[in-house]
């Protein structure tokens, strides 16, 4: 027992100064609060948050780390976290607010608003300090980032921590996760949702949804008006973007070719197009009538591949300077990134990690899969000089003071929104500018879990005194009642506001709530309720300035009100 007891509490004797013990501590409160986080009821889950109530556990018992160890893993977790976020959102972080994207992070931003406005009114009306509100924001919008970014914020105001924000935000958590799903339940009833017509216009890209998927069709050109035109005057007709990958030939010569912007084409051909929703129609109207062909139609000496983009020299160049459809003979229809399938047009720059859908014959795509790598294996090894080259800039971009109106004292971005920025920045330009950035999303996945792990740990080990002392206090019910108000406010008026002023559809509008609440398991309740990914392209077009808006915001609040 003795051993035991010189285990847990770290008898200094027996553990060297303590930082073995430190590291036992920590390493079993991360483990029981993984273990515990794969529980699930109804399909939700608090997955990671479990962490900290281990950790909270573990405090309240005095089973702490040594308090200069506690602080460095704190900042280290949060550091690792919001940076391989910021590498992961940096790519598509610009681009989500082009077209369909506009209107959607606007309602994201609405959102972010209502729960901020939410928050001010009850800390006027109730007096609560700010620093027990910041933490109850943070927790009913399910944001962990928000929580250190608090955290550091009044840290750097005034040189000192504060326990109630973490107390805060460990109350507001859990009803934070389950009232955002309450909140669907209502609007569904509150919009009168017709789930089946929703559901289709999803699927045509309805919605806002037009610019953001791809579709494949199959046009009969019977329009004498483009009888002996080429492709690419039909593209300068309709002033669209799309590309024909395969064409069946009319009359006794039908044959497989490549085609390209100098194709000509004529009465009774049979072209396959990809192009987005609203460009489907134009297309349709110009050339003649959409018709249903089987892929094996199109013949079997051109084939489709997908090719994964593994050479570092490619990366930051566009199809338009490697000249593939005329030095390879193949075709590129399009170009997934991070799950997002865009137009091959011959302005797109290639990043490491995409994978292109090519056409052409198999010696020619062979040549093709040479040129570009398609050998996963040159992948697995990560990239780590933009990792802690990154780190080391966000530090130092971290503690640049800047100045607000009206705030007397001078502000810094902090541990959070330093290195969450500089990710950013590296993630979209890296590319442009041959910096290799790219690394497998179970590597960067690996580096955002441990940081984040390891962050909520010791906030959870360094507040449990007074976590558990204000949960069973009449004070903690009244903060679950403003986590619960935090929370679904926003979202029910977000949802009204999405559908009735920006015309969103239904599942695209539950995608972008649960984006703007930072909230993964809205996100996997609203797929289990549909077959479309409406729900996944609206949560990941708003989901990167959601995080970042939810990260500066809350600074600014301490900041102002701390």
């Amino acid at each position: 027992m003795e051993i035991l007891r010189n285990l847990f509490y770290g008898f200094p004797d027996l553990w060297g100064g303590g930082v073995a013990h430190s590291v036992m501590i920590l390493a079993l409160v991360i483990t029981l609060g993984l273990s515990l986080g794969k529980l699930k009821v109804k399909g939700v889950s608090l997955g990671l948050a479990w962490i900290l109530f281990i950790g909270l556990i573990f405090g309240h018992y005095s089973l702490n780390l040594d308090a200069h160890l506690l602080h460095f893993l704190k900042e280290f977790g949060l550091i690792l976290f919001v940076y391989s976020i910021g590498l992961e959102v940096g790519p598509g972080f610009f681009s989500s607010f082009k077209d369909g994207g506009k209107s959607l992070n606007m309602l994201s931003m609405i959102v972010v608003a209502l729960s901020i406005v939410t928050t001010l009114i009850i800390y006027s009306f109730t007096g609560t300090p700010f620093t027990t509100m910041a933490g109850i924001l943070s927790g009913a919008v399910t944001n962990t980032p928000g929580l250190g970014a608090a955290q550091q914020a009044y840290s750097d105001l005034r040189h000192i921590d504060a326990p109630s924000i973490a107390t805060g935000y460990a109350i507001a958590y859990p009803m934070g996760a389950l009232g955002v799903i309450i909140s669907f339940a209502i609007l569904r009833y509150v919009l009168r949702v017709n789930k089946e017509t929703e559901e289709a216009d999803a699927k045509r890209g309805m919605g806002h949804l037009e610019k953001m998927t791809l579709n494949t069709f199959s046009v009969k050109v019977t329009n004498s008006m483009v009888f002996g035109d080429d492709i690419q005057q039909i593209r300068q007709l309709l002033k669209r973007d799309f590309m024909v990958s395969r064409i069946i030939r009319c009359g006794s010569n039908e044959h497989d070719e490549v085609v390209n912007g100098q194709t000509v084409i004529g009465e009774g051909d049979i072209l396959r197009v990809v192009a987005h929703p609203t460009v489907e129609d134009p297309i349709i109207a110009l050339l003649g009538e959409k018709v249903e062909v089987a892929d094996d139609k199109f013949g079997t000496e051109l084939i489709t591949r997908r090719i994964l983009v593994t050479r570092p020299d490619i990366n930051g160049k566009s199809l338009s300077h490697l000249q593939i459809r005329t030095n390879l003979g193949t075709n590129v229809t399009r170009v997934n990134r991070n799950g997002v399938d865009l137009i091959a047009t011959g302005s797109l720059k290639l990043q490491l990690g995409d994978r292109l859908t090519v056409v052409g014959t198999e010696l020619a795509i062979a040549h093709t899969e040479k040129m570009l790598g398609n050998q996963m294996k040159r992948l697995n090894n990560p990239n780590l000089i933009p990792v802690f080259l990154g780190i080391m800039l966000g530090c130092i971009f971290a503690n640049i003071p800047f100045f607000i109106p009206g705030i007397n004292e001078s502000l810094r971005l902090g541990l959070t929104g330093g290195p969450l920025i500089v990710a950013i920045l590296i993630g979209y330009f890296g590319p442009k500018y041959n910096l290799v950035t790219y690394n497998t999303i179970s590597a960067n996945l690996m580096l955002r879990e441990v940081g984040i792990c390891i962050f909520l740990a010791c906030v959870g080990l360094g507040t449990g005194e007074q976590f558990m002392q204000t949960v069973v206090s009449e004070s903690g019910m009244t903060w679950i009642g403003y986590g619960v108000a935090i929370t679904m406010i926003p979202v029910i008026l977000g949802g009204i506001i999405g559908k009735y002023l920006f015309h969103i559809n239904y599942y695209t509008l539950l995608g972008v709530l649960a984006g703007a609440n930072t909230n993964p398991s809205a996100l996997a309740y609203v797929r289990d309720q549909t077959s479309v990914d409406a729900p996944n392209v609206g949560y990941a077009n708003v989901y990167p300035f959601a995080m970042f808006l939810r990260i500066v915001t809350i600074q600014i609040l301490i900041f102002v009100f701390g």
